[in-house]
């Protein structure tokens, strides 16, 4: 069985999918969960907020992962 491998020069791409993935989801179950508790569409309305909110994540994500490496490289000492 042969694994699915990405290319290197997507790393940027995948690693900002898949973390604008896992907090948007993340994020919009907390905050549907605070603003209206568990009521008994929770699961329609976190996944329509999931939805918008990845929408602006990932695009997000892309556009900030330049500048919070900017910073990070100034705070982090070098090996």
């Amino acid at each position: 069985m042969q694994s699915f491998v990405i290319p290197k020069r997507f790393e940027t791409i995948v690693f900002a999918f898949f973390m604008s993935l896992l907090m948007s989801c993340l994020m919009s179950a907390v905050i549907t969960y605070i603003n209206l508790g568990l009521v008994d569409n929770f699961l329609t309305l976190w996944l329509r907020a999931f939805i918008k909110a990845f929408a602006v994540a990932f695009p997000s994500v892309l556009m900030v992962i330049p500048l919070v490496r900017k910073i990070v490289s100034k705070i982090v000492a070098p090996q």
